[in-house]
């Protein structure tokens, strides 16, 4: 089992592409600011049409800027970076970065991360936490699959990324839909090594500890 370390003082880049599933990463986003973490915030064009069309946040509105998506006293730890801009921070081996999370992740961003085609901030900070050795998690949210997004998730999984849809269980009986979006971002910070308590952990029910297995087979009367 992997140790869980405190999210403060750690630095993550989240970039946010034109998948959808806005919820995911601004509820990401919250909870490792609320947790002491650094935040590298990266939104595509695409990306701010979705935070406009799902999460109604007129990102064109004057004096907006990314820093109002999270509340005032966390925006001292949030650094926001154009996606144009490939010689900033999250683009370099060298910057010490503790995880990358492409989330929500469009299939086309994650077909250009997985074949080494950079064309913007997003996907460069992909390739380079690949080639440097850190954690990247990919969330696509996307259904059906064709083959071709198939291959592209295999692609990335051979080469080290976390491929982590968007799935929420339901076995917690969730009654809202914050539980089923912190559903999702738990497993996200399960794969950054992150410590929380967003979703009450499985334990084994009491019940099952006398249960028979489906497989055994009865003796003969």
């Amino acid at each position: 089992m992997n140790v869980k370390y405190p999210a403060r003082d750690r630095t993550f880049v989240l970039g946010m592409s034109g998948g959808s599933g806005a919820i995911y990463a601004l509820r990401l986003l919250e909870v490792l600011l609320a947790d002491g973490a650094f935040v590298q915030l990266v939104v595509s064009g695409a990306g701010r049409r979705v935070l406009e069309h799902e999460a109604g946040i007129d990102v064109g509105a004057p004096g907006f800027g990314y820093q109002h998506l999270v509340p005032e006293p966390l925006r001292d730890r949030l650094d926001v970076f154009d996606v144009a801009a490939v010689e900033s921070t999250p683009a370099s081996g060298s910057a010490r970065i503790d995880g990358v999370v492409l989330c929500p992740c469009s299939m086309g961003t994650l077909a250009r991360v997985a074949h080494g085609f950079s064309t913007n901030l997003i996907e460069r900070a992909g390739d380079v936490a690949l080639k440097e050795g850190r954690r990247l998690v990919v969330v696509p949210r996307e259904s059906p699959l064709s083959v071709i997004h198939l291959r592209n998730m295999l692609s990335l999984a051979e080469a080290g990324a976390v491929v982590l849809p968007a799935m929420p269980g339901f076995y917690h009986r969730p009654d809202r839909v914050e539980q089923l979006v912190d559903f999702v971002v738990a497993r996200i910070l399960d794969r950054l090594d992150v410590e929380h308590d967003l979703v009450a952990r499985w334990k084994t029910p009491e019940q099952a500890e006398s249960a028979r297995s489906p497989f055994h087979e009865e003796e003969d009367a």
